[in-house]
């Protein structure tokens, strides 16, 4: 059984696919796409930890019309393996390492605050408004920019910049997509370099700062690893939110017991977070290439093969998770694979269950009979799961 990821159908619901693959075995070649994809959350696991099945920067061809593009992702944590990896992971954690996410949590739960305010305000006034616009959306970007201290008139310039280089990580993109993605990562590039060169001159405490002067001996961040950095943290950490604040309140709002459970009981708030991640994965589907020969379930890769661990069907196993199909905002345990495993395990995931944590926890105290105003409308976008609008009322 195969699927075209660009279906509208899957689009909308690819969860009886992915369980009629799991049913048929743990891996399966996927001609369209060009490699094996691992299906059951064993074969996923397998993916995202074994070392010899490594993430391998392909430069975007032809490079010289995405050399921007392809300079993000050479100097990108998530695009390197040891020793590199290593090295990069020792000095971009130990400037995380210096509370960056205890400094965020009061400002995290103010900006959710406030944009929960703005939307409830909208709907007084309008009758109904888009929760992705007012919340999910601004909520990662924000908060973002309060990491790396973006001077507040340059904040509108981090979405837009952000929606477009991620397009190219969708298969069948079209050229001026593409195009624009390119554009995009080149002004981002540029600006980082600008803003790195000002802290350089006038530290503060925030990421950029302590990511320019963080050190290992004399091993330091190279100016591309610290873009690279930077932009890893926006692109992960504003799709990964905003799409898992997102998806997650239209599963709440259609399992309205789920929802006044959680808003009775916000001591929920932490499997709560962990449960939305789980079920409407953000991120579908994550790419590795076999660095020497290897097995995943039992299925054979030669050095060069490709395999994708489907994190979608990871996370309805029903052999990890009881009742998959079920929302249940109190599951525990709640071994989802949304942040990853292994050496390549989201540095930013503790900030990320900060902003999802306090998204709910507004929206539950500020408008707990919020309900949906009309159908959302999905992105058709597979890799990257989320909505394009989310109307509701209350």
């Amino acid at each position: 059984m195969v699927f075209d990821p660009l279906d509208p159908i899957l689009l909308a619901d690819p969860y009886p696919v992915f369980g009629a693959l799991r049913s048929a075995g743990p891996v399966h070649w996927h001609e369209g796409m060009g490699l094996a994809v691992a299906v059951s959350h064993a074969a996923c696991s397998e993916v995202l930890r074994d070392r010899s099945a490594g993430r391998i920067w392909r430069d975007r061809e032809p490079a010289s019309s995405f050399t921007a593009f392809n300079l993000l992702h050479q100097n990108s944590l998530l695009e390197s393996e040891p020793p590199r990896h290593t090295r990069l992971r020792r000095l971009v954690s130990t400037a995380f390492a210096r509370g960056h996410t205890e400094r965020l949590r009061p400002s995290v739960r103010r900006i959710a605050g406030s944009l929960v305010s703005s939307l409830a305000s909208a709907i007084a006034a309008d009758g109904s408004a888009d929760l992705l616009t007012h919340v999910a959306e601004p909520l990662p970007v924000e908060v973002i920019a309060e990491l790396l201290a973006v001077p507040v008139p340059d904040r509108p310039r981090l979405r837009p910049w952000s929606n477009s280089i991620v397009k190219m990580y969708e298969y069948g993109l079209p050229a001026p997509a593409a195009a624009a993605a390119e554009v995009a990562a080149q002004e981002f590039v540029d600006y980082l370099r600008w803003l790195a060169a000002q802290r350089s001159v006038s530290p503060g405490d925030d990421l950029i700062s302590d990511l320019v002067a963080v050190r290992d001996g004399t091993d330091r961040l190279t100016d591309d690893e610290l873009v690279g950095t930077a932009v890893l943290l926006l692109m992960a950490g504003h799709e990964a939110t905003v799409n898992v604040v997102g998806n997650g309140m239209l599963a709440l709002l259609t399992h309205r017991d789920e929802w006044t459970r959680l808003v009775g009981d916000p001591s929920l708030l932490p499997t709560a977070t962990e449960e939305l991640i789980r079920y409407d994965a953000p991120l579908q589907l994550f790419e590795r290439t076999a660095t020497a020969r290897t097995t995943v379930a039992g299925y054979e890769l030669a050095p060069g093969d490709r395999i994708a661990a489907l994190l979608g069907a990871a996370a309805r196993d029903p052999l990890v998770f009881p009742s998959p199909d079920r929302l249940d905002v109190g599951r525990s345990p709640n071994a989802h694979l949304g942040f990853g495993a292994g050496i390549h395990y989201c540095v930013g995931a503790p900030l990320a269950r900060v902003e999802i944590a306090a998204a709910l926890e507004a929206l539950g105290a500020r408008l707990p009979e919020l309900r949906l105003a009309g159908e959302p409308e999905r992105r058709p976008e597979f890799v990257i799961r989320g909505l394009r609008t989310l109307p509701v009322t209350a």
